[in-house]
Parts: C-alpha cells; sequence; structure tokens
C-alpha cells in the first residue's frame, strides 16, 4: 500500500485529496471507494481509513470538502474552530466535489459500477446523498447525521433513502445524542422503500464516532470492528470487480 497526495481538479479549483493503492495484491485492484471526511477534515483516522481499504485490494480516495477553506484539519476538541468552515459547507459544492472526485476515477479506469463511497459523520451524510444521484457498486454511512432534518441543503435522510440507486448500509450508535435511535429506525424504513439492497445495523453501546479509533472517549472496539468487517463485506458484495 502506498499513501500519497494528489490534486482533484474542480470547477471551483484544485481539491487536495489522500488517495492509498494496493501493492501487491493477490487478486489486483478490486475498484475504487471514496472516503468522505468527518467534520475535523482529512485527519490522520482517514487517512488511516484509506490505508486500510488499500490493504483489503481497494484503490481509496479522500477528497478535501473544505479545500475552499484551505482544506484546514481541526482537533477534535475543535468545534469553535471548525463549525463556522463546516457551515461554508454547500449542496452545490459537495456536487461539485463528488462529480469531480468521481470523474477522476473515471479517467483512470473506474468507472461508477467499480466505484463505492463510505462517509463518517457528516461524510456518511454526503455518502447517502451520492448514493441517491449516481450509480454507485455500493455505499456505506456511518453515524451520518441529517436524518430528521436536511444539511448543507441536501434533504433529510429519511426524504431522500427511498430514491437510492446503490447498495447502502447505515451504521449507527444507539448513544448518539444527535441521532436518536427513533430517527434511525425511521431512516431504516425509508430506506427499505428503495429499488435497491440496503441495511441498517444499530449498536446498543456505541454513541457518535465509535469507529474512530483516535477518539477514546467515542472508540468502541467490538462495534468498530464489527461495523468494519460489514462495511468490506458490501463492498465486495456489490461492487463489480474485473
Amino acid at each position: 500500500m502506498s499513501l500519497e497526495r494528489i490534486e482533484i481538479t474542480t470547477t471551483d479549483g484544485l481539491m487536495p485529496a489522500a488517495m492509498a493503492a494496493p501493492i501487491g495484491h493477490t487478486s489486483g485492484t478490486r475498484g475504487a471507494i471514496v472516503v468522505v471526511q468527518e467534520a475535523f477534515g482529512l485527519t490522520d483516522h482517514l487517512q488511516d481509513i484509506c490505508t486500510r481499504l488499500a490493504d483489503a485490494g481497494w484503490l481509496a480516495i479522500a477528497p478535501a470538502l473544505f479545500h475552499r477553506e484551505g482544506s484546514p484539519v481541526f482537533a477534535y476538541d475543535d468545534f469553535a474552530g471548525l463549525l463556522p468552515v463546516m457551515q461554508t459547507l454547500t449542496a452545490d459544492g459537495i456536487d461539485t466535489d463528488l462529480d469531480a472526485t468521481f470523474g477522476y476515477l473515471a479517467s483512470h479506469g473506474f468507472g461508477l459500477e467499480r466505484c463505492g463511497i463510505v462517509g463518517f459523520c457528516m461524510g456518511g451524510t454526503v455518502s447517502l446523498y451520492a448514493a441517491t444521484r449516481r450509480l454507485l457498486g455500493a455505499a456505506v454511512t456511518f453515524y451520518g447525521g441529517g436524518v430528521a432534518a436536511g444539511r448543507f441543503g441536501f434533504p433529510s435522510l429519511v426524504e431522500i433513502a427511498p430514491t437510492l440507486q446503490a447498495p447502502w448500509l447505515g451504521l449507527y450508535g444507539d448513544l448518539d445524542k444527535g441521532i436518536p435511535f427513533a430517527d434511525v429506525e425511521l431512516l431504516r424504513d425509508a430506506a427499505s422503500l428503495a429499488d435497491v439492497p440496503t441495511e441498517l445495523v444499530r449498536y446498543a453501546d456505541a454513541d457518535h464516532g465509535f469507529n474512530n479509533n483516535d477518539r477514546p472517549a467515542a472508540f468502541h472496539e467490538s462495534a468498530a470492528d464489527d461495523a468494519w468487517q460489514r462495511t468490506l463485506n458490501w463492498f465486495d458484495q456489490f461492487i463489480a470487480q474485473s
């Protein structure tokens, strides 16, 4: 595996991204996964997600959605710093960045059917939204917000989930104070109306950010291990491989 920084051309300028490619994987490159950041930017954790996907045989690419603000990365307790930057995100800007990222992958031989997307926190919101607009191979949401009320100018996830065009897996913790499990159940019901396979898993003892082992107060090892294995299995099952 090799991790590198690249730049992707968008209509709003160059967008930095982290990319990890598998090296010496016995089955070759399975496909490509877009990794959508948390609110804290392209953290070490997000880059680690890319390397873990590459170790499993996927080309992984994480675009810096804060590139219009200089691509800052925030400490996990710096909410005063990150909130103004996160509030600059718009649906149109996110669409622009997703289109550019998938366009970059297409130019390197990865059509949409060979691409997946996974997002964490605000990125989980984006990953579900992306799967309503594109015929991707698969999509995974880790504790994505905006379930009952829209974010960034998007409709709520409950409203758009029935229009999913890609198989979607949702992973949520019951202790998440910002995403009540009653809303998560509404999302499960809404996603089940889509014309593609969907699955939603709740972890009774897990909080928001349970997959992030760089945040000891939030990390939940057994939930993270199970969710990660489910993620890999979901991609293996649904993404077209060469």
